[in-house]
């Protein structure tokens, strides 16, 4: 019965959540959450969202930059992460320029400190033995904490090797809104602040 309850109650908490994220999203993007019974543990994701296609270093133009980001909670609840998740995907109509093990260090850099979090892990959903030279993913798990402290620079820029892109204001929306919507109680307390400024200021 306890077990029941339990589910149901973290199944409300998701419908809520899904429920919010159908809403009009002004930055763009989508995101989605679910829980995953193998590893016991909730998910929520920024869907693949596209930062730029404006090329690299002045190399590769047609090239487009994208990022995934997923929060992992563990068991059925919304009120502790666990880590972050970051998936950088470089794509090209062509070709992409594969990053060899030595040019996949990552790191972020805000208007005031740079993060090296390091070395990223490619990942690739195709069989044994094929090659796809069109899309390059790259993946990297982050602590929580560090996702919260980069996400309040209003300015953010992700490397990867020697190649660098500049998140856009549409991106950085996403990630707020993405970290806002995990049940943390340092979340809670600055939605409360949010409200009471907003009371004030009506007054």
């Amino acid at each position: 019965m306890r077990r029941l309850i339990l589910v149901f109650g973290c199944s409300l908490a998701l419908f809520s959540v899904n429920a919010y994220a159908q809403s009009p999203i002004k930055h763009g993007g989508k995101i989605d959450s679910r829980y995953d019974g193998f590893n016991y543990e909730t998910t929520m994701r920024l869907q693949k969202m596209k930062v730029s296609c404006d090329g690299l270093k002045d190399k590769f133009t047609d090239a487009c930059v994208s990022i995934e980001v997923t929060l992992h909670m563990p068991g059925m609840q919304l009120n502790y992460v666990r880590s972050v998740t970051l998936m950088v995907v470089f794509e090209n109509q062509d070709w992409v320029r594969m990053h060899p093990p030595d040019q996949r260090d990552l790191s972020i850099s805000t208007y005031d400190k740079t993060f090296r979090l390091g070395r990223m892990e490619l990942i690739t959903n195709k069989k044994p033995g094929t090659w796809d030279t069109k899309i390059e993913r790259l993946q990297a798990t982050i602590p929580y904490n560090t996702f919260k402290q980069i996400i309040e620079s209003d300015t953010i820029e992700i490397q990867v090797g020697k190649d660098a892109v500049m998140l856009r204001e549409k991106n950085i929306a996403a990630l707020r809104d993405l970290n806002n919507r995990a049940l943390t109680p340092s979340n809670a307390v600055s939605e409360k602040k949010e409200g009471l400024q907003s009371g004030r200021s009506k007054q």
